[in-house]
């Protein structure tokens, strides 16, 4: 079969291979930003601007403003008081619990990616669900009183958009910071917010939220941002992480500040794709175990032949054993805002004939 892991061009729409062409429903570009003809017009304005890079650090006596710019620009689109810019969102998330933890109780929820371990995998075997409920439970019965909870705020694989209303009854006693990473949610299930509702949580005085994401995904920049109160992120710009990285493209953080109206347009494009997708979709009548969440563009499988079909018919998904290497095939279909309707009907229509050739 084709192999798709030296390819030279955008992964948009379609991937040209060994002269064929195939519908491209995979990666984690939801806004379709990479492959976006006005977003990136507008990263050359910034390269025009600020040049290529920026190989000095944050802390240097000579400094280019977009940076600070940026930050404010980030933590008043995501309502937080301040904001902190690194090159990466793995970055972001090590110089977040680095720099937080220190003399706390840590709890880590099943999954919580690599980049946020301390150390090595903490390995939470319960579901999400028990997990809440055992750590509400030891906190509030704990002889002590600083503690911090870190975890994803969505699954992108399964997928399964996380709720954490329930550390309200947290006792008002213990103090918390909860640092969620929204690598895969933010600015893509809400528009210019995050995928997680946590006005419930942000109103009580012994909960502190600081969340943390990878900008690489949705929305198009090669960086990640820590959001949360200014006093506590200063303390991450104390760290040696954050004081001896180089910081993110000068020009991608100008498009990122400069591009809303195209972001925009892109999370309106986005979700008419996705309403279009459950639509056909539905009409499979439960075939394939397809898998979705509201307002997420991706669509998961564990039909172990899907991938392999797809291909024969030039579409292309993520098919990957998951949670391990031992597992079941995961195929992950994704909905971009680059997809056109006919695009997501030849699919449906794809998944459809496979429908028909088991009966």
């Amino acid at each position: 079969m084709t192999t798709f892991r030296n390819l030279s061009q955008p992964t948009g729409r379609t991937i040209h291979m060994d002269g064929r062409s195939c519908h491209f429903f995979g990666g984690t570009a939801y806004l379709g930003l990479l492959d976006n003809k006005d977003y990136i017009d507008l990263f050359k304005e910034g390269i025009d601007r600020y040049g290529l890079n920026n190989g000095t650090s944050r802390t240097n006596n000579v400094q280019l403003g977009i940076y600070a710019e940026a930050e404010r620009f980030m933590a008043g689109r995501f309502g937080f008081e301040d904001a902190v810019l690194l090159s990466s969102g793995y970055l972001a998330a090590q110089v977040a619990v680095k720099s937080l933890v220190e003399n706390r109780s840590v709890f880590y929820a099943p999954g919580a990616h690599p980049s946020l371990w301390i150390a090595e995998d903490p390995k939470v075997g319960l579901s999400f669900s028990a997990w809440k409920t055992e750590v509400v439970d030891k906190i509030n019965n704990s002889s002590e009183s600083d503690f911090v909870i870190i975890s994803n705020a969505i699954d992108n694989l399964t997928p399964e958009l996380f709720d954490f209303s329930d550390f309200q009854n947290i006792a008002e006693d213990k103090n918390v910071l909860l640092i969620l990473d929204d690598s895969h949610g933010i600015g893509v299930l809400k528009k210019n917010a995050l995928s997680t509702d946590l006005r419930v949580l942000r109103s009580m005085e012994n909960i502190e939220i600081v969340v943390l994401a990878s900008l690489a995904k949705g929305l198009g920049t090669d960086a990640g941002v820590v959001l949360g109160n200014a006093a506590t992120l200063e303390k991450i710009r104390k760290h040696p992480i954050y004081m001896g990285a180089s910081p993110s493209s000068p020009a991608a953080l100008y498009a990122l500040v400069h591009g809303n109206r195209i972001y925009e347009a892109a999370f309106d494009k986005l979700h008419q794709n996705i309403d279009i997708a459950k639509a056909l979709f539905s009409n499979l009548e439960g075939y394939h175990n397809i898998h979705n969440i509201p307002n997420f563009p991706v669509f998961t499988s564990h039909d172990p032949n899907l991938y392999r079909y797809l291909v024969q018919h030039r579409v292309l998904i993520s098919s990957f054993p998951y949670p391990l290497p031992t597992s079941p095939l995961l195929n992950r279909i994704v909905i971009s805002a680059l997809h056109e309707e006919s695009d997501i009907s030849h699919l449906a229509e794809v998944l459809m004939s496979q429908h028909r050739l088991k009966l």
